[in-house]
Order: C-alpha cells, then structure tokens, then sequence
C-alpha cells in the first residue's frame, strides 16, 4: 500500500486546474473544502487521501 503524504494548498490548487487559492480559502472557511490540518507556523496541509476521498464526494454530488 502507499503511503500517503501531506499535500501543500500549491500542490491541491495545481491538480485542481484553476482553482484560485481565495477560492480554496472560502471554501475552507465555509466547511466546503477538504479536511486540512494547520502546522503550528500557519501553514495549511492536506492528506491527499482526504483530498481524493474529497474529489470522489465532489462526483457523487455532480450527478
């Protein structure tokens, strides 16, 4: 199994395609982003697994 890693918010915006960081920023702050975790210097991180299980709610919803 991989391992899973910690993606920096560069990182989601880049496999979003287009997505602006003050839109991904709303969306976290309105609880529509996926889980993130703060480091204690401010920065956001996010499991790529939760960031897939994210995009894979993103579908169900499309439908």
């Amino acid at each position: 199994m991989a391992r899973d890693e910690l993606m920096t918010v560069a990182q989601v915006l880049a496999e979003l395609g287009g997505v602006s960081r003050r839109t991904f920023y709303r969306w976290r702050e309105i609880g529509r982003g996926p889980a993130s975790l703060k480091l204690p210097n401010g920065e956001i991180r996010i499991w790529r697994s939760e960031f897939t299980a994210w995009l894979r709610r993103r579908e169900e919803t499309a439908a």
